[in-house]
Formats: C-alpha cells, structure tokens, sequence
C-alpha cells in the first residue's frame, strides 16, 4: 500500500511542476506578445517616417534641379510635365 501512496506523491508533485511550468509559459506568451506589439508599433512608426523623409527627399531633388543643378534635371522636366498633365486633365473635367 506505501508503494500506491508513494506513487501518488511522485504524481503530485510531478503535476504541480506542470502546473507551475504552464503558469511559467504563459507569462512569458504574454510577455513575448506585449513586446510584439511593441516592436510592430515601432516598425509602423519607422515606415511612416520613412515615407515621409522620401518625400522630402525628392522635394529636395526637385528644388536642386530648379536651382541649377544639373544633376536631377531629367527628373524634374518629368515631374513638371506630369504636373502640367494633371493640371490639363482637370480643366478639361471642369469645362464639361
């Protein structure tokens, strides 16, 4: 009968080391998933600035090329030229 007993005792600890395992893991999902919500907020922060910094950056070329500089200036004849498309595009859609 000390061999149930004892058998049982084993069984009881073994299953509260699971229980306190599981406690353990699910501490660390929760945590593991706070700092994945952080880090997607912090990559969503980090396009945006992104997109942000190439538009400036290409209102920058534009502005060189207008300057003088000889560097972008095909770029800037396309831009000017698709500006003037658009332009012409919405006086036509205004005058019908």
């Amino acid at each position: 009968m000390s061999e149930i007993a004892q058998i049982i005792d084993t069984l009881e600890d073994r299953l509260a080391k699971v229980i306190t395992r599981a406690g353990q893991v699910e501490k660390n999902a929760a945590l593991l998933r706070s700092e994945l919500e952080q880090a997607k907020g912090i990559i969503k922060k980090q396009s945006e600035e992104i997109l942000t910094l190439q538009a400036k950056y290409d209102s920058l070329k534009i502005a060189n090329s207008l300057l003088g500089s000889e560097e972008n200036k095909r770029d800037t004849k396309l831009k000017i030229n698709s500006l003037i498309r658009d332009i012409d595009l919405c006086i036509a859609q205004l005058s019908d």
